[in-house]
């Protein structure tokens, strides 16, 4: 076997020597606390056994999908699915992906144009940064959920000739809050600018019916594109665009990551018809009874001011220091609660964190225990 660069063995160092070394963890039977399962549909027994119903129904027992959808792959569960995903999040079409992260790399390395202009939250998942860093357009950053400092990027660079799009999460994935939509709105029709939103972790956690946030505060309508993911809140697999017919066929025919890739399985997407169906029946209250008793949780025990301010599923103690979170993040597994640590350079150094992630089938007992755990520990 040939040598390992130096370089990269290097880089493997600095990593060991910060105490950041990422790593495989393994299956273990803790009280989940780190999942993005927010409902539990990776689990669900019904909605796996629904999912083989309707491949049987359907005479549909190939394993996989033979090939890209503008090719072979096209299969029939395809467009069905496109069409209750639409019709759910009250959209002209949706587009399905392989994944959210590939939804965001197609999108964003294909839509905007050599003389359009970028404006994204610089807490922005690593997914939409590198769809930016594939596109032709311009890009810049503005501070974390601060309108004021996005509104002069907006005067600066509105012109007659480009478009402006502005990026951002309905639900931050490390911090677990969420942007003022009305005012985003609001400023983006101001400047006419075209707003396009990830909602990965708003699936299933905001709206009557898991709708996401847009859906549950009535603004579907003035979202140029949202990106919904399924490995959250769906519990299985792939990602899907929403926004107008022609935003569909001009993905199909320029994003790279739709264009040149298998198509997923029958399996996989009709577990994700199926898992909207279950969302269509309601099945989120469980989830936001937990997410209530978290915060009055850390309210009584007064650790408030540890936690990043959040409504979401995501609940996010910030301790810095890699040796310090990750050492209590260990003394919490140790006893029976699955807490990851957030480590820097996942996030930047000093916001360090403790990640929880609330699900519909935690107890409230469960929470209370973790929560009198992590006050023993501090």
């Amino acid at each position: 076997m040939k040598h390992f660069p130096k370089s990269l063995a290097d880089k493997l160092n600095q990593r060991i020597q910060s105490n950041s070394l990422r790593k495989l963890s393994e299956q273990n039977s803790l009280i989940d606390f780190s999942s993005n399962d927010y409902l539990g549909f990776s689990k669900n027994v019904s909605i796996f056994e629904a999912t083989h119903q309707l491949l049987s129904d359907r005479n549909l027992k190939s394993n996989g999908a033979t090939g890209s959808r503008l090719l072979s792959g096209n299969h029939v569960l395809y467009a069905e699915t496109e069409a209750f995903i639409a019709q759910f999040h009250q959209s002209e079409s949706a587009l399905i992906f392989n994944s959210g992260y590939d939804a965001n790399v197609g999108f964003f390395s294909s839509v905007p144009q050599r003389s359009d202009v970028i404006l994204y939250d610089e807490l922005s998942h690593a997914s939409i940064r590198d769809g930016i860093q594939l596109s032709n357009a311009k890009s810049y950053k503005f501070e974390h959920n601060d309108f004021e400092a996005l509104e002069k990027l907006m005067l600066r660079f509105k012109t007659d000739t480009s478009e402006i799009y502005v990026v951002t999460e309905s639900v931050f994935s490390m911090d677990g809050d969420c942007p003022n939509m009305e005012e985003l709105i609001e400023l983006c029709e101001k400047f006419n600018c075209l707003l396009v939103l990830d909602e990965a972790h708003a699936l299933g956690v905001f709206g009557e019916k898991g709708e996401g946030l847009v859906q549950s505060l009535d603004l579907q309508d003035k979202v140029f594109a949202r990106i919904m993911t399924f490995g959250k809140g769906l519990g299985c697999h792939g990602a899907a665009v929403l926004g107008s017919q022609q935003l569909k066929d001009y993905l199909v025919n320029f994003a790279r990551s739709f264009i040149y890739t298998t198509g997923l399985s029958p399996h996989a997407v009709a577990t994700i018809l199926i898992a909207y169906q279950q969302l269509e029946a309601g099945k989120i209250n469980l989830l936001r009874e937990n997410i209530v008793h978290f915060n009055q949780q850390k309210n009584l025990l007064g650790l408030k001011p540890l936690f990043v301010r959040s409504k979401s599923a995501i609940q996010s103690a910030i301790i810095p220091g890699n040796e310090k979170v990750k050492a209590i993040a260990q003394q919490l597994q140790d006893n029976g609660f699955d807490v990851k640590a957030i480590l820097s350079p996942t996030v930047p150094q000093g916001q360090e964190r403790l990640r929880f992630c609330l699900h519909s089938y935690n107890s409230k007992e469960e929470i209370s225990d973790v929560f009198a755990c992590i006050s023993s520990l501090l």
